[in-house]
């Protein structure tokens, strides 16, 4: 397969749109190793139109991936026990009164999207709440894997196969420096005591919006 023509080819961009939605409620579609392999390869070449075109089809992607992952939430039960470890105990406790924080933040953690997104449909969050929390964190996301792309370009020089190299390496790294954190976290939580829960389960008429 020629990787040139595919990261040039038409169906490019909606497919990667799409990917980066699907990537919402099934991690394991490869939507941040294509794109940042199809940023850094545009912006090695210095093909701006082409960045531009990624920049969209991320943002796209991943505000139409939120609202699945939302609608999803409210056909959903809200979980029995609010609190626990990692990403998913802090969201339970942070989505109702801090829905922007909480959403923007979870964005850039992995699994956190599926976790935030979810929850937020859950515990009863507005659309019209939950609108401009996915269209800011899709926006910061997508500015995010272009500067990835940025800080890739050089390296690759527009070449599509050292692209991929490096973007499969860059998404090792930051899934790998992400678990790490959470470890150390873990680790020096269980030797300092348990954290007090912060606030009780969110509430449906707190989530609702003032």
């Amino acid at each position: 397969m020629d990787v040139a023509l595919l990261l040039h080819s038409a169906w490019l961009l909606p497919v990667l749109a799409l990917l980066v939605a699907l990537d919402g409620p099934f991690p394991v579609v490869p939507s941040e190793p294509l794109l940042m392999t199809a940023s850094a390869v545009a912006i090695g070449a210095h093909d701006v139109q082409m960045a531009l075109g990624l920049l969209a089809a991320a943002f796209t992607g991943s505000v139409a991936g939120d609202h699945l992952l939302f609608a999803l939430g409210r056909t959903s039960r809200r979980l029995a026990r609010p609190g626990g470890g990692g990403i998913a105990g802090w969201v339970q406790r942070n989505i109702a009164r801090r829905p922007a924080v909480t959403i923007v933040g979870a964005r850039f953690v992995p699994a956190g999207r599926l976790v935030s997104a979810t929850a937020a449909g859950r515990y009863g969050l507005s659309p019209r709440r939950f609108l401009p929390c996915s269209l800011a964190s899709s926006a910061l996301w997508a500015c995010y894997m272009m500067v990835v792309g940025l800080l890739l370009g050089p390296l690759t020089g527009g070449d599509p196969l050292r692209g991929l190299a490096a973007g499969i390496a860059m998404g090792a790294l930051t899934a790998g420096a992400f678990a790490l954190a959470e470890r150390l976290r873990t680790r020096r939580g269980s030797t300092s005591g348990n954290e007090p829960a912060e606030g009780g389960s969110p509430g449906l008429a707190a989530a609702a919006g003032r």
